[in-house]
């Protein structure tokens, strides 16, 4: 059965896309969830325009990834934290403080979902992966410093 993706789905294919599924997926699935439709004459030209503004959007967003990336990679970003005698933290950094850092200091707003953060829980340099786009990764240095 051929159909069209009416949204992004993992394992299938993109908002868009005609794959060629089972008769059953398709019919017990995609088509009473409204994920696809079938692929008449009609709703292939359909699918030809959301394939355009997918790729303009994504064109977008990969843009304005880059744009951040290019703000982001050259700063330092100081993150204040509560920590011991020896340098180490009482408890540990997460992505949802280095987001929070971030917005403060640069005014720039990352979801902490776009951020790969190993637990931090020492004193000093350190730095996370940034994961804004398919195409734009780019690391963000941090420093932990102790409060106080």
């Amino acid at each position: 059965m051929k159909l069209i993706l009416r949204s992004d789905l993992a394992g299938l294919g993109k908002r868009g896309d005609i794959v060629e599924v089972s008769d059953g997926y398709g019919r017990n699935y995609l088509l009473p969830r409204k994920l696809a439709l079938v692929a008449t004459d009609g709703a292939v030209d359909q699918a030809a325009r959301m394939r355009r503004a997918r790729d303009l959007r994504d064109a977008h967003d990969r843009d304005s990834a880059t744009t951040i990336a290019s703000a982001l990679v050259p700063k330092v970003i100081e993150i204040v934290a509560k920590a011991g005698s020896e340098g180490r933290l009482f408890g540990s950094v997460t992505a949802a403080d280095v987001a929070a850092a971030v917005a403060a200091q640069t005014g720039i707003e990352l979801d902490r979902e776009q951020l790969e953060v190993d637990p931090i829980k020492t004193l000093g340099q350190h730095s996370a992966t940034a994961r804004l786009h398919a195409d734009v990764s780019f690391p963000i240095t941090l420093e932990v410093v102790a409060a106080g």
